[in-house]
């Protein structure tokens, strides 16, 4: 779910500095690890999925959603992802789901089993009151697990945020991310995959957010996959009259090019 940024809205100068430097270094890692294999052929890789989506908590309603995730191999070593989200509803000819989010990142891999990361993320959602949040990370992951049928993927880094309600209320804090995933390759054509992603605020550590989503992947064809998801947002400390948590329980049409 994703907020517009409010250019209108005056920011701490304060909070200006740490966003330019932090900004600064996060660019300049995917500008390096880009530059690394900006002269070797790509391979670019594109997955979109419709999903019929059945919410509950800050937003009830039964609507359709839309991502699409686009990669690019610029070496062995080096991989870029855009990433874009849209959850879109109405009920009774009113909209009572809007959420919008985009990430950019890149991965550098040391080895064949460590590997570093920077990303940026967007989110947009007017129903959970967040008007704008923007992080900004990087870190390293290591693969505990590389299959055949077992594949686990840790990932520990440091965040940026900057948060924006739409009561006009701000923060900004320097934070820590974990991340996890493990696929289990049931057989040829299918894949069961469990992850867990946990943003913390190293200033107050009340206020973390965990996200979870439990997925079956069916190939139907080459290019054509089902897929069956349940993802779970958890806001330890979210806007006033909000909730909790939000579930979204979905059925996705998945296309790979």
């Amino acid at each position: 779910m994703f907020n517009d940024i409010d250019l209108n809205h005056p920011v701490k100068e304060g909070t200006m500095n740490h966003l330019r430097r932090f900004a600064v270094v996060t660019i300049v890692l995917i500008l390096a690890s880009t530059a690394w294999g900006a002269d070797a052929p790509g391979t670019w890789k594109d997955q979109a999925e419709l999903a019929y989506v059945d919410t509950s908590g800050n937003t009830d309603v039964t609507t359709l959603s839309a991502k699409n995730k686009l990669t690019y191999q610029f070496t062995d070593r080096v991989t870029g992802l855009w990433k874009v989200e849209i959850l879109n509803g109405k009920s009774d000819g009113e909209r009572n789901a809007e959420s919008y989010f985009t990430e950019l990142r890149s991965d550098y891999a040391c080895t064949d089993l460590l590997y570093y990361y920077a990303q940026a993320s967007w989110l947009k959602d007017r129903f959970a009151d967040i008007d704008s949040r923007t992080v900004l990370g990087a870190g390293s992951g290591y693969k505990f697990l590389t299959g055949p049928k077992h594949h686990l993927v840790g990932e520990a880094g440091l965040t940026y945020t900057i948060e924006k309600l739409t009561d006009d209320s701000d923060d900004e804090y320097v934070g820590g991310r974990l991340f996890g995933q493990y696929d289990y390759q049931i057989n040829d054509t299918s894949t069961f995959t469990q992850n867990a992603e946990l943003f913390l605020d190293l200033e107050q550590m009340s206020n973390y957010r965990l996200n979870t989503e439990t997925a079956l992947t069916t190939a139907l064809n080459s290019v054509l996959s089902f897929k069956t998801s349940y993802v779970i947002k958890y806001d330890n400390e979210p806007a006033d009259g909000t909730e909790h948590t939000d579930t979204i329980l979905a059925a996705s049409l998945v296309a790979n090019f």
